[in-house]
C-alpha cells in the first residue's frame, strides 16, 4: 500500500467500521428525536444525503411539505441538472443512432475474432501489441465511421448515473428509478444491450417509476432490452412449422427476423423459460409466491413470439410473430387462458400484476428500501394494503411508507448501510464538491463491487447491509473519501480547508468537520480515533469523517 494510504487498513479497524459476521462494530450514537434528526433521515433515506445547508433549508419549508414535494417530483425545477449532463453526448442518441455511430462495424469483429484465433494463447505481448498495429491501419477507414467506442456508451450512462444523484433537486424520483432499474435488472454487457439501456431508462422506466405497477410491468415485457436480456426474443413454440432459413453475413433469417451467428442452423428454435420464470420470481409474486415449474412452462408458452424486430439494423421494436407462437389453451396459477396471440401474455401479466403474493412482496422491496433491512410487518401490511386498494398505484404505496409512523422513528434511524453509489452520491453532496465529469466516480463505484448498469444476474444489487459490508469494500470507501478531500479524484474540485475555516487543531477541525459532513452527529469511538491522530489536516480528517461508520449508514 503507498504512503498516502499508510494508515488507511489502520484506521478501519480503529474507527470500528467492521466485525466479525459482517456488522458494524459500533452503532452511531442515538440521535435526539428533535427536528433535525428527522431531516437528515429524510434526506438520506429518500436521497442521496444532505448539502451544505440543506438541512436549513428543509427546514424552512417544513419536513412534511418537503416530502409532499418529493412524492410529486413534476412540481419541482430541475433545470439545472440538464446543463449538466450535456456533455455526455451519447445520451440523448437513439439506439439506432447509438449502433450506427459506436458498434464496431461487422467485419472488423470478424477479424478480431480471426486474428485472436489465429495467435492462439501463447502469443508474446510484443507479438499481440504489433498485431494490433497492423490491424488498426488495415482497417483504419472502418474505424474512422464510428463517432465513438462501445465502452463509451456505457461510460456515460454511468457518469450519467451519478450526476443525477448527485445533483437532481428529485432526489426521490432519482432514488425510485434506481430501485425500478435494479428491481427490472438488465445487463448492458450482454452484446447490444449496451445500446438498448439507455433507451430502456428513458423510455420505459423513468416515465412510469411513479405509475401504476402494471403498466410498468407491461412496457418492460415489451421492452428490447429486456426480450433481448432474458432470451425471450429466441423463444418459440418447438413445434411450430420451420420457417425457411438463408444464411446472410454471418447469421440467420427466419420469417425476416435475424438470428445471431450459431443461432438456426438447420434446427427449429425452442422454447425460452428465462423470462417465464423471472417474471414472477424477481419482478412480481416472488420466489415464495405460490407458483409452480408447470406455471413456468404454460408462461413461457403464453410469451412465445413476442420479439424483437431491427435489432441489428435499425431502431429495435417490440413485436409479436404468431409464426413462432404456441397457439394451444394454457392454464397460469389456475386461470385458464384460450390460446389467442399477443393478448395471453398481455392476460399473464394482468394475473401477475394484481396477484396479492405480488402486493406484498413489491412492498416488502419499497420497505426495505426506506424503512429498514427487516422492514415491520405494520409498514409491509399498510403498503400491501395501499397496493391492493389502488390497482398498484406506486405513488400511492410509497407515500403508505413514508408517512407511516415507522419511517420518521428514531429505531429507524442509519439502521441500513449505503451502497457504494449512494456512499459516493452522499459523500460528494456533503463534502459539497464540484463534478465537471463523473467518469472517475463511476469507475470508483464499480471498485467499491457495484459497476453500474452492470450486474449481469437479473436479480439486480442487493439492498441489505450484509451486502456490502467487507473490509476490502469499506478500504475501497476509506480510499475514495480520503482521495476526494484530497483532491485526487479527477472531474471533482473540493476545498477541504474551506469547510473548516479557522480551525487550528484536529479537535476544532473534527468539531467543524463533523456538523459540515455529519449533520447527524460523530460517535464517541470516532471521535476518540481522531483524537489520538496528529498532524491532520483538514482534508485528512474531512477524509477519514467521510470514512467513518458513521457516515456508511443511512
Amino acid at each position: 500500500m503507498n504512503g498516502r494510504y499508510g494508515r488507511a487498513a489502520a484506521l478501519i479497524a480503529s474507527l470500528g467500521l467492521v466485525v466479525p459476521g459482517g456488522m458494524a462494530a459500533s452503532s452511531p450514537a442515538r440521535s435526539s428525536p428533535d427536528e433535525d434528526a428527522r431531516i437528515v433521515h429524510a434526506l438520506n433515506r429518500l436521497g442521496y444525503g444532505p448539502r451544505p445547508g440543506e438541512v436549513e433549508k428543509v427546514r424552512a419549508v417544513g419536513l412534511e411539505r418537503w416530502i409532499q414535494l418529493q412524492l410529486h417530483p413534476a412540481r419541482i425545477g430541475d433545470g439545472a441538472l440538464e446543463a449538466r449532463l450535456a456533455g455526455y453526448r451519447t445520451l440523448s442518441l437513439s439506439v439506432g443512432e447509438l449502433m450506427k455511430g459506436y458498434e464496431v462495424p461487422r467485419e472488423v469483429k470478424r477479424e478480431i475474432q480471426k486474428k485472436r484465433a489465429e495467435m492462439g494463447e501463447d502469443a508474446s505481448e510484443e507479438e499481440v501489441a504489433r498485431a494490433r498495429r497492423e490491424f488498426m491501419q488495415e482497417y483504419a477507414g472502418s474505424m474512422q465511421q464510428m463517432r465513438g467506442r462501445p465502452r463509451q456508451v456505457v461510460e456515460e450512462l454511468q457518469a450519467a448515473k451519478v450526476v443525477r444523484a448527485v445533483y437532481s433537486e428529485r432526489q426521490l424520483d432519482e432514488v425510485l428509478v434506481d430501485f425500478w432499474m435494479n428491481h427490472f435488472n438488465v445487463f448492458a454487457g450482454k452484446g447490444p444491450e449496451k445500446f438498448l439501456v439507455g433507451a430502456y431508462e428513458r423510455e420505459v422506466v423513468r416515465p412510469r417509476a411513479w405509475g401504476r405497477f402494471e403498466d410498468l410491468l407491461k412496457a418492460t415485457a415489451r421492452s428490447p432490452a429486456m426480450l433481448f436480456y432474458l432470451d425471450n426474443w429466441l423463444s418459440a413454440d418447438p413445434d411450430a412449422e420451420p420457417a425457411r432459413m438463408a444464411r446472410r453475413g454471418g447469421g440467420f433469417r427466419r420469417g425476416g427476423r435475424r438470428l445471431p451467428p450459431g443461432q438456426g442452423q438447420g434446427r427449429k428454435r425452442g422454447l425460452n423459460e428465462n423470462y417465464a420464470r423471472e417474471v414472477m420470481e424477481l419482478h412480481t409474486l416472488g420466489v415464495d409466491g405460490g407458483y409452480t415449474q408447470k406455471d413456468v412452462t404454460e408462461v413461457a408458452r403464453c410469451f412465445t413470439g413476442w420479439t424483437i424486430r431491427g435489432l441489428r439494423q435499425d431502431e429495435p421494436e417490440f413485436v409479436f410473430d404468431a409464426r413462432i407462437h404456441d397457439r394451444r389453451d394454457k392454464r397460469v396459477l389456475g386461470h385458464p387462458i384460450e390460446g389467442g396471440g399477443q393478448g395471453e401474455g398481455e392476460r399473464v401479466l394482468h394475473i401477475l400484476a394484481t396477484h396479492p403474493s405480488t402486493a406484498r412482496f413489491i412492498s416488502t422491496k419499497l420497505a426495505r428500501r426506506f424503512v429498514a433491512d427487516e422492514p415491520p410487518a405494520a409498514v409491509v401490511d399498510r403498503a400491501a394494503h395501499t397496493f391492493r386498494e389502488t390497482d398498484g398505484d406506486i405513488r400511492a404505496v410509497v407515500t403508505a411508507i413514508l408517512t407511516s409512523p415507522e419511517f420518521l422513528a428514531s429505531g429507524s434511524r442509519s439502521v441500513k448501510v449505503k451502497t457504494p453509489l449512494e456512499f459516493v452520491a452522499s459523500a460528494v453532496r456533503a463534502s459539497g464538491a464540484r463534478v465537471t465529469d463523473a467518469r472517475a466516480l463511476a469507475r470508483r463505484i464499480g471498485e467499491m463491487g457495484m459497476p453500474l448498469y452492470m450486474q449481469q444476474p437479473p436479480t439486480g444489487y442487493k439492498d441489505t447491509s450484509e451486502a456490502w459490508v467487507s473490509t476490502s469494500g469499506l478500504l475501497a470507501r476509506l480510499n475514495l473519501a480520503l482521495d476526494l478531500a484530497g483532491g485526487r479524484v479527477r472531474g471533482v474540485e473540493v476545498d477541504a480547508a474551506g469547510l473548516a475555516p479557522g480551525a487550528r487543531d484536529v479537535a476544532a477541525m473534527a468539531a467543524a468537520l463533523s456538523a459540515r459532513l455529519l449533520p447527524a452527529g460523530l460517535s464517541e469511538p470516532t471521535r476518540r480515533t481522531l483524537q489520538r491522530e496528529s498532524g491532520l489536516d483538514a482534508a485528512r480528517v474531512a477524509g477519514l469523517l467521510l470514512g467513518s461508520p458513521e457516515f456508511q449508514r443511512r
